[in-house]
C-alpha cells in the first residue's frame, strides 16, 4: 500500500505506545452458581482478574526480549530507549521507501512491536479492549508488521514474485516421496510442442516444461482434446505406472482457468483496483479465517496495516458476537470464490500424492488446492477450507465429515465443475466407502450441475472376473461382461450423457515389462525364502500382506534379523505412515513391509521388486501390488509366495487374468538354505519370548492400574502367565541373552561364501577373503534359468 500524505499514520502508532506489565498475579473470580443454570454463562469456563498491573511505554516491555536477541547490535540497543530514528538495512518494497523515510521514529516503534508481540500473546485473552468492531482485522496487521522486519531480502523477492505470479507450491517445500519423480528431470526447458495439440493451457506448458515432462503419455494424449476440447465425461483404464494423474489434472485446471476468465469480477486481480480490498489474497483468507473464528491464527503472508486505532496491543477473545459487515462478506466471498474441483482417494497416501502432482502443474496458474484425509487435524483442515481453495482432494470419510457439518466452502457443490473418482473400481466396491455413496447422492441430486465434467480412472476399470455357474442359473443372472460392467459404474457414479470411454489395459492386465515368477512352499518355509530374497538380492523391495498382524510380526523378524524394514499399514500414526514411505524412498536399498494399503496409485521411484508375501484375495489387488514396480516402462519383478492355503487364490487370479503361460518359478540356490533355516529359526524363538514378555507386560500393568484406581487386591491368577519368581525371571533373561549372542555370531558370518580353489598358508591359518554379494540381480536370474531351460527343451 503506497504511503499517504499528512502522517495519517502517527495518531495510531503514538496509541500503541503504552503496555501492560504484570506486578500481581491472576485472581480467580469466584461466580454464582446459579448463573450457569440460567445459562447465562453458558460459554465461560472461568473469570480471572488482575488488579496489580502497571501501564508502561512499548520500549519498556520490548526489553523482557531484547536479552535474548543477541544478534542485534549494542547502538540498535540504546536505541530503543531514546527513540532515536532506526533504519532498517535493506527496503522490504520500493512503493514503502517514502512512508520509512518521512515517518522513521514510526520505523523505530515498529521494531519495538516486533519484540512486544511474544508477551502480548502471553496475555492476550485477559486484557481489556475499547474497539470491539476491529479486534481481529488490527491484530492481523500487527502480526503481518511483525513478519516484514523479521523476513530477509530473499524472502522479500520470493513474495513479489508470488504477487506478479501466485503459486501454490512456492511458499514451503514439501519433503515427500514424489519429490523425486517430479524433479527428476536435469533439462529445465524440456520442449513441450508435442503438448500444445492436447489444447493445454499457457500455465500448465510452462510447468510441464519445467518439470521436464516433454510428451504425453498414450491416456493422456487420447483424454485431454476429449475433456479440454470437447468438455466431455471420461472413463479412463490404463496400466499402472501410465500418468492417468494428469489426465485428470490439466483438465481440471483448464477448467478452473476457463471460470476465472468468465468471472473477471470476482478474480484475485480486481481486488488490487479496489481501495476496499488492499490486503494481499492469504492475508484476506486468514482475516475471513478469523473474523469467523475469532481467533488469532498466524498469518502466512504479510498485508499492510489498518488505519484503526490500537490501543493497548492486547485483545479480549470476544464469544457470541456478531459482525454484521464481516459475516456477509464471509458469506459473499464464498460465493464469489467457490469449490470448483473435487478429487476423491480411496487411500490418504493417494490423496497426498495426487496433491503434489496437482499442485506441480499448476504451479504457474494460482490456483489453490486443499487435502482432506483422515488422520490429521480437522480443525486445521477446516482452516485450511476457509482460504477458499479451487480444487481439494479428499479421502470420502473426513469430506463426508466436513459436509455434515456445513463447513461454508463445502456448502455449495452446485458449482462443481470437475469431479474426479480415482481408483474408482474400489471407491464403488460394496461395502466399502458408505461415505462415497452419500456423496455421490447428494452430487446427482439437491447439488447436482449438469455442466460438470466427471473423470472415473482405474487400472483395473474393465477387468472383468467370471460369473460362477451356480449364479448364472438363477433367474435374473446377468453375464458381466466390459460393457455392463462400465454402465453399472455410470449409474453409481451418475454419469447421465455419453463419455469418452479409454482402454488401453493388456488382456493380461499387467505392465510388460513386469516378469512375473513364483515359489511353491508351506506356510512355516515362506520366512526362509523371503530372507533369502532380501539377502541375496538388495535393492528397493516392497513386501505385501493381507494383515496387519503379519506385517507386524514380520516386521520385528526382520529387525531381528537386522534388515532393518519399514511397516506401513492402517493402524499406524498418520505421519509415521508418512515418514515410512519418505525413507523408503530415499534408500537405496529398503525393504517395506505393507498391507493392501499401499497397493494403489502411490508411485514410488525405482521400485525393483515386489513380493506378495500372502496371495491377493483378487485380481484387481494382485494388478495393482505387482504395479509398484516396473512402472513409466522401466523394468520389475514380482514374485509369489504360494503356499497351501493360496491355491485356490492363486488359480482365480490365473483364471481371471488369462495367463497363456505358466509363471515361472523363481530360481533358489539351495546350498544356503541350511544357514538361513538356522539364522530364521533362532530369530523366531527370541521373536516369539520377547512378543509374549511384552505382551504379558502390557496386560498386566493394565490390570494393576485398574486395580489401583478401584481399591482393590488383584489376585495372582489374573496376571498374564502367573507372577514368576525373581530366579526364573532372570534364567530366562540369561537364555534370550544367549540366543541373541549366538545370532550376532551367525549373522557375522558370510552367508554366500565364494568358492575358490586355493591353498595358500598365511600366517593366521586362514584366508580371510572379502563378502562379496552375487553380482546377477534377480530379473538376471530369473532370465538365466529361463534361457537354460530353453536350451534342455532343444
Amino acid at each position: 500500500m503506497k504511503a499517504r500524505k499528512g502522517g495519517r499514520f502517527r495518531s495510531s502508532f503514538k496509541l500503541k505506545q503504552k503496555g501492560i506489565e504484570v506486578v500481581g498475579e491472576w485472581k480467580t473470580v469466584q461466580i454464582d452458581p446459579n448463573l450457569f443454570a440460567e445459562e447465562e454463562f453458558r460459554d465461560i469456563v472461568c473469570l480471572e482478574e488482575l488488579t496489580e498491573y502497571k501501564l508502561v511505554s512499548s520500549s519498556k516491555v520490548g526489553k523482557v526480549k531484547e536479552k535474548k536477541r543477541k544478534a542485534e547490535s549494542a547502538s540498535e540497543e540504546g536505541s530503543e530507549e531514546v527513540e532515536e530514528p532506526v533504519i532498517p538495512p535493506k527496503k522490504k518494497k520500493k512503493n514503502k521507501v517514502k512512508a520509512d523515510k518521512g515517518n522513521t521514529p514510526n520505523a523505530a516503534e515498529m521494531d519495538v512491536l516486533v519484540d512486544k508481540e511474544a508477551e502480548c500473546n502471553e496475555i492476550i485473552e485477559k486484557a481489556n479492549c475499547e474497539d470491539h468492531g476491529e479486534v481481529t482485522e488490527n491484530m492481523s496487521s500487527r502480526k503481518d508488521t511483525t513478519k516484514k522486519k523479521k523476513k530477509n531480502v530473499s524472502k522479500n523477492k520470493a513474495s513479489q514474485a508470488q504477487e506478479a505470479l501466485p503459486s501454490v507450491a512456492t511458499s514451503k517445500k514439501v519433503k515427500n516421496w514424489t519429490t523425486e519423480v517430479l524433479s527428476a528431470s536435469t533439462d529445465q526447458k524440456a520442449d513441450v510442442s508435442a503438448w500444445k495439440d492436447l489444447f493445454v493451457p499457457e500455465p500448465v506448458l510452462q510447468a510441464l516444461s519445467y518439470l521436464g515432462f516433454s510428451a504425453p503419455t498414450p491416456i493422456q494424449a487420447l483424454a485431454l482434446p476429449s475433456a479440454i476440447r470437447d468438455n466431455m465425461d471420461v472413463l479412463g483404464a490404463a496400466e499402472t505406472g501410465s500418468g492417468k494423474t494428469l489426465a485428470f489434472a490439466i483438465p481440471m485446471i483448464h477448467s478452473v482457468l476457463q471460470w476465472q476468465k468468465s468471472n473477471n469480477s470476482t478474480t484475485r486481480n480486481d481486488s488490487v483496483s479496489k481501495e476496499s480490498h488492499q490486503h494481499h489474497d492469504e492475508t484476506r483468507w486468514e482475516n475471513e479465517d478469523e473474523a469467523e473464528k475469532v481467533t488469532h491464527q498466524q498469518v502466512e503472508d504479510s498485508g499492510d496495516e489498518d488505519d484503526e486505532s490500537f490501543t493497548t496491543g492486547c485483545v479480549k477473545v470476544l464469544e457470541n458476537v456478531e459482525f454484521d459487515s464481516d459475516d456477509e462478506t464471509h458469506v459473499d466471498s464464498h460465493k464469489k470464490r467457490p469449490l470448483l474441483g473435487l478429487v476423491l482417494t480411496p487411500t490418504r497416501e493417494l490423496a497426498v500424492q495426487v496433491k503434489h502432482h496437482i499442485d506441480a502443474v499448476a504451479k504457474f496458474t494460482g490456483i489453490k488446492t486443499a487435502i482432506l484425509v483422515g488422520g490429521m487435524a480437522a480443525q486445521k483442515q477446516e482452516r485450511v477450507l476457509n482460504r477458499k481453495p479451487e480444487i481439494v482432494i479428499a479421502t470420502p470419510g473426513r469430506l463426508w465429515e466436513l459436509v455434515k457439518e456445513r463447513h461454508p466452502h463445502l456448502s455449495n457443490l452446485r458449482q462443481l465443475r470437475c469431479l474426479v473418482i480415482d481408483e474408482a473400481d474400489r471407491m464403488v466396491e460394496k461395502g466399502h466407502f458408505l461415505e462415497l455413496s452419500q456423496l455421490l447422492e447428494i452430487l446427482n441430486d439437491s447439488q447436482y450441475n449438469p455442466r460438470r465434467q466427471t473423470f472415473v480412472f482405474s487400472a483395473t476399470l474393465t477387468l472383468v472376473h467370471q460369473t460362477p455357474t451356480r449364479v448364472l442359473q438363477k433367474k435374473n443372472a446377468k453375464k458381466m461382461d466390459k460393457k455392463t460392467k462400465l454402465e453399472l459404474l455410470m449409474e453409481k457414479v451418475g454419469i447421465k450423457g455419453k463419455p469418452k470411454v479409454i482402454d488401453l489395459t493388456r488382456k493380461e492386465a499387467t505392465v510388460e515389462t513386469l516378469t512375473e515368477t513364483r515359489i511353491h512352499c508351506n506356510t512355516n518355509e515362506k520366512d526362509y525364502y523371503l530372507y533369502y530374497f532380501l539377502l541375496q538380492y538388495p535393492g528397493r523391495t516392497m513386501v505385501f500382506a493381507n494383515s496387519i498382524d503379519c506385517v507386524k510380526r514380520l516386521t520385528s523378524l526382520l529387525t531381528i534379523l537386522n534388515c532393518d524394514p519399514l511397516p506401513l499399514h492402517a493402524n499406524m500414526h498418520q505421519k509415521q505412515r508418512l515418514k515410512n514411505l519418505e525413507r523408503f524412498a530415499e534408500r537405496e536399498s529398503c525393504v517395506l513391509l505393507t498391507t493392501d494399503v499401499a497397493a494403489r496409485g502411490l508411485d514410488i521411484p525405482n521400485v525393483q521388486h515386489v513380493i506378495h508375501y500372502q496371495v491377493p484375495r483378487t485380481s484387481e489387488l494382485y494388478v495393482h501390488r505387482s504395479g509398484r514396480t516396473a512402472r513409466a516402462a522401466s523394468e520389475g519383478l514380482s514374485l509369489l509366495l504360494i503356499g497351501p492355503e493360496d491355491l485356490i487364490n492363486f488359480r482365480k487370479i490365473y483364471k481371471t487374468l488369462e495367463k497363456s503361460e505358466e509363471l515361472p518359478f523363481f530360481p533358489v540356490d539351495t546350498k544356503c538354505m541350511t544357514s538361513i533355516k538356522e539364522r530364521m529359526n533362532l530369530a523366531r524363538q527370541i521373536e516369539k519370548a520377547e512378543f509374549f514378555n511384552s505382551r504379558a507386560k502390557q496386560h498386566n500393568s493394565w490390570l494393576q492400574q485398574a486395580a489401583e484406581a478401584l481399591e482393590i487386591d488383584l489376585d495372582d491368577d489374573m496376571l498374564m502367565g502367573k507372577k514368576a519368581s525373581e530366579q526364573e525371571e532372570s534364567q530366562k533373561q540369561k537364555m534370550l541373552k544367549g540366543m541373541k549372542k549366538q545370532l550376532k555370531h551367525m549373522l557375522s558370518q558370510p552367508l554366500f561364501k565364494v568358492l575358490m580353489k586355493t591353498k595358500y598358508p598365511t600366517q593366521s591359518g586362514r584366508l580371510l577373503l572379502p563378502q562379496t554379494s552375487v553380482g546377477i540381480s534377480a530379473l538376471g536370474a530369473v532370465s538365466k534359468k529361463q534361457a537354460k531351460k530353453k536350451k534342455s527343451i532343444k
